[in-house]
């Protein structure tokens, strides 16, 4: 491991390449169904007019990641802070721009110091398709968040080939199962299986999961019958510029009214790229 002086550096020269256009965050809400209330929000990238996610993306370089990723850890707490958001906060990140776990977590510690964010009310995702090359380097992030307090979650899980080796070797906190397992959920028997035994696994692991990309009635139901309760999905909402940040319509819209509650204080997106 690179010691903090030689790490700090790494990072420093890293982050000269800036990024090319400034950004803002929509949420999406992942809502607990059981609790019957608004559990997290999945802080989403668009560009500084609301251009969507994979307009932002097309931008990245081997060049700029590190200050991107750092950027966009940055928006998505102090926006939280600003519009008041209770609950916890899910911020996708990128191992490959990670260069020492240690260091390159300073930036989030110090932002979340100074807007009054709770650091356990912090979530990283990072996706099963991102080409991690170095999985020593992947674990040891997830250790270094852990002590702090923050929490980690696989986002697409089942959309690529090594979602149970990365089970086998890592300790998240939060397992997302990718839309192409949920879509039609209520109507097709194998995923209904797959889904069902997937969420057991994790159980006897200690990983919670959540479902996303649900966008039907239908698909809620599956899912809660297969013992899962945390729901992300454009049934409850499409992510939402700080504009629209609205949790009490949501709740009002899909849960009874003796279910629903305040959100969450302790404790993404189907369609990123087109929303």
């Amino acid at each position: 491991m690179a010691s903090g002086k030689s790490a700090c550096n790494l990072c420093h020269s890293r982050g000269k390449a800036r990024f090319p256009q400034a950004i803002r965050m929509a949420y999406q809400p992942i809502v607990d169904i059981a609790a019957g209330r608004v559990f997290a929000h999945e802080a989403l990238v668009r560009g500084e007019n609301g251009e969507g996610a994979g307009h932002v993306l097309a931008q990245i370089t081997d060049e700029n990641r590190y200050n991107f990723d750092q950027t966009c850890r940055v928006q998505a707490i102090e926006t939280a802070s600003r519009i008041g958001m209770p609950t916890a906060i899910s911020i996708n990140f990128m191992p490959n721009a990670v260069y020492e776990p240690a260091n390159c977590i300073c930036t989030t510690l110090r932002t979340a110091k100074k807007t009054g964010m709770p650091l356990d009310r912090i979530i990283f995702e990072f996706t099963e398709n991102e080409d991690v090359t170095d999985h020593t380097m992947l674990n040891e992030i997830i250790e270094e968040y852990a002590r702090h307090g923050l929490r980690t979650a696989i986002d697409d899980f089942g959309a690529g080939y090594s979602g149970l080796n990365k089970l086998a070797r890592l300790q998240p906190d939060y397992v997302k199962l990718d839309m192409d397992l949920t879509r039609g959920l209520d109507s097709d028997r194998r995923r209904q299986i797959i889904v069902r035994q997937t969420t057991r696994l994790c159980e006897e692991l200690g990983i919670a999961v959540i479902a996303e990309g649900i966008e039907t009635v239908g698909e809620m139901t599956a899912a809660r019958d297969a013992g899962i309760h945390l729901i992300q999905g454009y049934l409850f909402s499409k992510p939402r510029l700080e504009d629209f940040y609205r949790d009490s319509e949501i709740l009002k819209a899909f849960l009874p009214e003796d279910r629903r509650t305040g959100a969450e204080p302790e404790t993404g997106e189907r369609r990123q790229a087109a929303g």
